[in-house]
């Protein structure tokens, strides 16, 4: 797999990343999923990129369209990632496959991360089990939504919100988990622009969060506003 994904790389690092893949080269086109995958990979650390790409190929084998269409896309996760950077407590907020938190636990090794979810998604051991043995250590899944709030005392250095994109309980869940944010924290919202879920924006401007859009993710740390 690595040396598969490595010489993928090496084609395609004089090929520009195009905005979409209507703007690919056709020869790109031609080449399909995997070609794709890796030029839509390629800003992620490679231990990342490698559970992403293998995770990619999973799916598409089991026609996991679920899965696909809701993993936070690669260009956001490349984002959460930066942001993430050197911080070592981390909630998520809706696991759904796990993608996002299998990725998180990839990238930094002393990383502890909980994820919350009402709902265990049916494959997500499947993608579990593609992840070192190291990172799914580090993760701590939780049956239950993350409204509930924090289940112990230790300060969150980022908070994940990707949960229902509902107004109200968008709400509910920040106000659960604000007493728990470390001075200094980043609290990230998903979807802020997506047309299909306005509930996101509209807990925003209710809450009155100050913050910045990084592709689509809204990015607010509380002890800036």
């Amino acid at each position: 797999m690595a040396v598969a994904h490595s010489a993928l790389i090496r084609q395609t690092d004089q090929i520009a990343m195009p905005a979409t893949t209507a703007e690919m080269p056709p020869l790109i086109r031609r080449l399909g999923a995997g070609v794709r995958d890796v030029m839509e990979l390629r800003a992620l650390p490679a231990p990342v990129a490698r559970f992403q790409w293998r995770a990619r190929r999973l799916a598409r084998h089991l026609g996991d369209r679920f899965s696909l269409a809701s993993a936070t896309r690669p260009a956001d996760l490349a984002v959460l990632l930066e942001l993430a950077d050197g911080r070592r407590r981390v909630v998520e907020l809706g696991t759904a496959t796990a993608w996002t938190a299998i990725s998180l636990a990839l990238a930094d090794p002393l990383r502890l991360l909980t994820t919350y979810d009402p709902v265990t998604q049916p494959l997500r051991e499947r993608y579990l089990a593609l992840a070192q043995p190291r990172a799914r250590r580090q993760i701590e899944l939780v049956g239950g939504p993350g409204l509930a709030g924090p289940r112990d005392r230790d300060p969150i250095e980022l908070l994940y919100i990707d949960s229902s994109h509902e107004r109200e309980q968008t709400i509910a869940e920040l106000h659960a988990w604000r007493p728990a944010l470390a001075p200094g924290a980043f609290v990230i919202f998903d979807d802020y622009v997506h047309p299909a879920f306005p509930g996101v924006r509209e807990a925003i401007a209710e809450l009155g969060l100050e913050g910045e859009l990084r592709g689509t993710l809204f990015v607010h740390r509380p002890s800036a506003s």
